[in-house]
């Protein structure tokens, strides 16, 4: 099992009022100087919001949603206060209530 750390919000906040796009490819540039593996996905309308655990943030977050899900903390903290109005938090997968930590209600959105 491992850790995934997230940030979440409504998919208009993030990907039409914030520059998201401009982050993330200045992020993959930067992996890629460092020959990082990428760790990171934008997965829209996450599915592990769905687990039980999450109906409280699921409730507060306006649908449809976008997660941006990382392995690296680091990254997922500095993204919170980049972006300030997203919930942020963890959760360990796979596990029974979250098989698949990438997977997406709408199975064409992980990117």
């Amino acid at each position: 099992m491992n850790t995934y750390y997230y940030v979440l919000a409504s998919q208009k906040f993030l990907l039409e009022e914030e520059p998201l796009d401009e982050v993330l490819r200045e992020r993959v540039r930067d992996y890629q100087a460092k020959d990082k593996a990428i760790d990171f996905w934008l997965v829209k309308e996450p599915a592990f919001i769905e687990a039980p655990e999450f109906a409280n943030i699921k409730a507060q977050c306006p649908q449809p949603s976008v997660a941006i899900i990382s392995t690296d903390h680091g990254f997922i903290t500095w993204l919170k206060l980049r972006l300030e109005y997203v919930a942020q938090g963890e959760f360990q997968a796979p596990s029974p209530t979250i098989p698949d930590p990438l997977a997406s209600l709408n199975s064409t959105s992980k990117a």
